[in-house]
């Protein structure tokens, strides 16, 4: 299960910085949705997936799910969500203002 985790991992963060990579400002903000996207399946697979466990801990004494992970990627998924819509706004207000998304037109002149 943790192999399967960690090439869906590699997956999202591959085409995350390809994605960066590229001329385009919406490819840009895509990039880094799928780039927290692979930090957040990160962050779950390295707090130890146990199938079967129960996410509290009863009376038995059974071993339970860390919550910790868990609650830290709730707080980052919050974020990301936040970041991301002022990134599509952002991008939004510069394409209405310069009528492109291409970052290198976006550049402007060299100073000489």
């Amino acid at each position: 299960m943790e192999l399967l985790m960690f090439v869906v991992i590699g997956v999202l963060m591959g085409v995350g910085v390809y994605l960066l990579l590229s001329r385009s400002l919406l490819r840009v903000v895509a990039s880094l949705m799928l780039l927290s996207h692979g930090v957040h399946l990160l962050l779950l697979t390295m707090g130890g997936l146990r199938e079967g466990a129960p996410p509290l801990q009863d009376e038995s004494g059974m071993a339970a799910t860390d919550p910790l992970p868990q609650a830290l990627i709730l707080t980052a998924i919050v974020i990301s969500f936040g970041l991301t819509a002022f990134l599509i706004v952002l991008a939004y207000r510069t394409y209405r203002a310069h009528h492109t998304e291409d970052l290198e037109e976006l550049r402007g002149e060299p100073n000489e």
